[in-house]
């Protein structure tokens, strides 16, 4: 009498293998990087993946649905009120919310990291004097001052960076802080001193490179809110003008036509929204995995 065995091994095999990609799925965010690496190739090679001209239309070919819907392989995600291709507009909007992402974060990182270093090494009344200004960053109203300069001056690209750069260095000038003030406790800083380092050269060589993991990880949390920021900014007018393609004014164009045309402001809408889900997962991933307590808990 035979014992049929090859069946449980199967079994066990496949248990062992979903078990196996689950716990690859929760260590790295694959997800995320898949997302974030689309992105970027489209906004690196958005003249070449661009099926059409993202500015030009026809308007013989307005309102065309996505093709699952009754469209055209022509326009796989359809066409706007203008007849612009909808695919080809996202391809080039993400050039954009990656130039202005890259250059926000770059430019915010670097002046909130330098004044939450000399913040908490400093301390006394120059720290109280870059935490004041922090606190009335943060009570400032951006969207107001956004719609005011946009009334002023127009809306352009410089415009929406400088908004942008004010909208993060707070943050980075706050959480830094927060980690020089540990830093500062520590033996090796002791030691700089007592060997008559300078304040700037223990700034520089000692304590700038301990905060390095905390800049990272604000600057991963913060793309989501810097790619919020601008599809707002650019919704209400205030960002990149048209005809240049942008997220939020892809958005923005579309809601006169949301009964009848809703591809044009949801699919742009989709787009904002995983990749924003998308870096916020990989911000929280890589916080857990730069912090030391947490990998302790973590086992």
């Amino acid at each position: 009498m035979t014992t049929p065995v090859a069946e449980p091994v199967l079994l066990n095999t496949w248990s062992e293998t979903a078990r196996y990609s689950r716990w690859r799925l929760r260590r790295w965010p694959i997800s995320s990087i898949v997302i974030l690496s689309v992105l970027i190739v489209s906004a690196v090679f958005a003249p070449l993946i661009a099926p059409h001209d993202a500015k030009l239309g026809d308007l013989g070919d307005r309102h065309i649905p996505p093709m699952l819907f009754g469209g055209t392989s022509d326009h796989i995600l359809g066409t706007d009120s203008l007849g612009r291709d909808i695919f080809s507009r996202i391809v080039h909007g993400a050039r954009i919310s990656v130039v202005v992402t890259v250059v926000a974060l770059g430019v915010g990182g670097i002046i909130g990291t330098l004044l939450g270093v000399v913040s908490g090494y400093a301390g006394g009344w120059v720290d109280e004097v870059i935490m004041r200004i922090v606190d009335i960053k943060f009570a400032v109203p951006l969207i107001l001052i956004a719609l005011a300069l946009a009334v002023v001056l127009g809306p352009s690209l410089g415009l929406l960076l400088g908004l942008l750069v004010f909208l993060v260095w707070g943050h980075f000038a706050r959480q830094v802080r927060a980690e020089v003030l540990v830093i500062v406790t520590m033996d090796y800083v002791a030691a700089a001193r007592s060997c008559g380092a300078s304040p700037i050269r223990i700034m520089y060589r000692h304590i700038l490179p301990g905060v390095i993991g905390i800049v990272a990880v604000v600057g991963t949390l913060q793309v989501g809110a810097v790619v919020l920021a601008e599809a707002s900014l650019s919704f209400l007018g205030a960002g990149v003008p048209p005809p240049t393609p942008a997220w939020g004014s892809m958005v923005a164009e579309g809601r006169l036509y949301i009964a009848t045309a809703w591809w044009v402001s949801l699919i742009p809408g989709v787009v904002i929204g995983l990749l924003v889900i998308a870096v916020t997962l990989l911000g929280d991933w890589l916080r857990d995995r730069l912090d030391p307590r947490l990998r302790q808990i973590q086992g």
